[in-house]
This record gives structure tokens, C-alpha cells and sequence, in this order.
């Protein structure tokens, strides 16, 4: 049986961001080059607010970025937020000129890790 992993790979040339399910192939490569295995933060020392902060809505959960509004800007911006549970995974995308937020239907207790990917600072999650 095979173990779903759920890494997100990037790479350092053209900038694409791959997620990988399930363990295979022991390097990924892109642009004739290893891609980078990202690490989710969990603590943000910085001016934009990365951590994803969940929190009850109407329609199940709502998923901010950050305690403030992280800058939604055509150079800077949060690509998707994603929240996985025991039995599947939800994913917004976003773009910029966006709201840095986006709202699920489901319960809190159904969350086992929600987190986002900023195109600048990487993949980041609580």
C-alpha cells in the first residue's frame, strides 16, 4: 500500500511548485535541476503575516492568511491555501489583487493541518 506524503517541491529556475501525494521517484528534477523540498514555517518573524489562522463561518471554516492581511500583489502574493483532514485534501487558489483568504465547508475538528504558499516566502502552515 502505498503512503500518501503530500511535499511540495519548487523549483529555483522557472519557479514552478509541484506537490507530490504519494513517495516515488527519489529526485524530482526541473529545468535539468534537483527541485527544492519545502519546509512549512510555523513561526513568522516578519512584516507580512504568513501563519494560516482558521477560524469558524457560515459555511464551515474560513482560512485567513495571517494575523494581518499578507500583501496580494503581483510580485508578492499567496498562491493557494489548502486544508487536509483524514480523508481529503481542499485547496484554494488565489491570485493577486485577491483577498488572502478563503472559506471551506467543513468542521474545525475535521482539520489536521491547514497551509499556504507564498510565491516569496514559501510554504507555511498551522
Amino acid at each position: 500500500m502505498m503512503t500518501e506524503i503530500r511535499q511540495v517541491y519548487f523549483c529555483t529556475v522557472c519557479k514552478h511548485v509541484v506537490e507530490v501525494v504519494y513517495e516515488g521517484a527519489a529526485t524530482l528534477v526541473c529545468c535539468d535541476k534537483p527541485m527544492v523540498r519545502l519546509e512549512s514555517g510555523t513561526v513568522d518573524a516578519s512584516k507580512e503575516k504568513h501563519v494560516p489562522v482558521m477560524e469558524a463561518s457560515a459555511k464551515g471554516i474560513k482560512v485567513k492568511v495571517g494575523s494581518a492581511p499578507h500583501p496580494m500583489e503581483e510580485k508578492h502574493y499567496i498562491k493557494f491555501v489548502e486544508v487536509m483532514t483524514d480523508s481529503k485534501v481542499c485547496r484554494a487558489e488565489l491570485k493577486p489583487g485577491m483577498v488572502p483568504e478563503a472559506e471551506f465547508c467543513m468542521g474545525i475538528a475535521d482539520v489536521k493541518e491547514v497551509r499556504e504558499y507564498c510565491n516569496v516566502h514559501g510554504l507555511w502552515k498551522a
